[in-house]
């Protein structure tokens, strides 16, 4: 979900501060950069390892894969699917917590309890993209019995004892649809906290702003064009003031089979990826909600997203068809520039 990027590089010199820049591509498998405004280089390095610290807890506690010291994660959770509760931190808790509602709020179509369906589409991904020739879709057989095993009420949560327990040895979650967006949304109420009054998040197109810049004027974030054989790289620029951005899309985690594209959303009802939309864009005030939205408005009509979306108050969406047209939710365009 990396569609969104930052219209603003380098350290600017403003007459109260500068704005200071680092990337990574060490967490969440993809590209991370942080924008802060700070009164020197010394409470830049404050603010910054202040957020380098929590973006490496967030993605060691939301791993699927990677097991680390002293520390139980979602992959902990998964390994004991069916043997026993694990003792998790508040995080994991608060996490599953937020995906419950964002599940129930969406009718299921976003579900962090399909990990075994998603499993098994990225496998043949993986091998399709290192393998064109020999590419293939997985068996509605093999995703029709994974799906048997994604019922978010075998989610035990006891907030007493601060455990999860997947009561179904067959379960397995994956949360990829909302830790990122979850991760910018905390990380932004750290930085909040520690007096930063301007910066710019962006986890993998996860984008969300604190403030304005120092010059009083909103972020400029640009949306990406989903044609990359376009010759504009960009659909609009927006202006942002404490808000998210998140969208969702088809064309850079996908692998084709018979030359048709098969991209990364999954959807719980069908099991496949979801045909219609170029890209889905969700717009809040809350990264964790953007995140989720993004891939639910992805599995749903697009009758079904508008009056989901219209029914939330503060949250706006921008869909691109497949064939190139455009649908903004009615608030949508007061945040574009271009």
């Amino acid at each position: 979900m990396i569609i969104t990027v930052v219209l603003l590089t380098g350290c600017v010199r403003t007459d109260k501060k500068k704005v200071f820049d680092s990337q990574y591509f060490e967490y969440f498998d993809t590209f991370t950069s942080f924008t802060v405004y700070a009164e020197n280089e010394k409470q830049f390095e404050e603010y910054e390892k202040l957020f380098k610290s929590q973006l490496e807890r967030y993605h060691q506690l939301f791993d699927i894969y990677e097991s680390y010291s002293g520390m139980n994660n979602v992959r902990t959770i998964n390994k004991n699917a069916g043997i026993a509760p694990v003792q998790v931190d508040d995080e994991i808790l608060e996490l599953l917590e937020f995906s419950r509602k964002e599940y129930e709020k969406t009718g299921g179509k976003v579900n962090v309890a399909m990990g075994g369906v998603l499993l098994i589409w990225h496998e043949y991904r993986q091998t399709g993209i290192k393998n064109p020739e020999q590419a293939q879709l997985p068996s509605m057989q093999a995703l029709e019995k994974a799906a048997k095993h994604m019922d978010m009420d075998k989610v035990c949560i006891d907030r007493q004892k601060g455990t999860v327990y997947l009561s179904d040895p067959d379960m397995s979650l994956d949360v990829g649809a909302v830790a990122k967006g979850y991760a910018v949304e905390k990380i932004c109420e750290e930085l909040r906290k520690a007096g930063v009054t301007s910066a710019l998040v962006n986890i993998g197109g996860n984008v969300q702003t604190i403030g304005a810049k120092e010059d009083k004027k909103p972020w400029r974030v640009g949306i990406q064009n989903p044609d990359l054989s376009a010759s504009s790289p960009y659909l609009h620029a927006l202006r942002l003031q404490d808000m998210a951005l998140v969208t969702s899309g088809t064309y850079q985690r996908y692998y084709e089979v018979d030359n048709i594209r098969y991209h990364h959303i999954i959807d719980p009802e069908t099991l496949m990826p979801r045909q219609g939309y170029a890209s889905v864009t969700v717009l809040c005030a809350n990264g964790g909600v953007a995140d989720a939205l993004s891939t639910a408005l992805f599995n749903m009509s697009l009758e079904e997203g508008q009056k989901l979306i219209g029914s939330m108050e503060g949250t706006e969406a921008f869909w691109v068809l497949e064939d190139g047209n455009q649908v903004y939710s009615p608030g949508f365009e007061q945040y574009v520039e271009d």
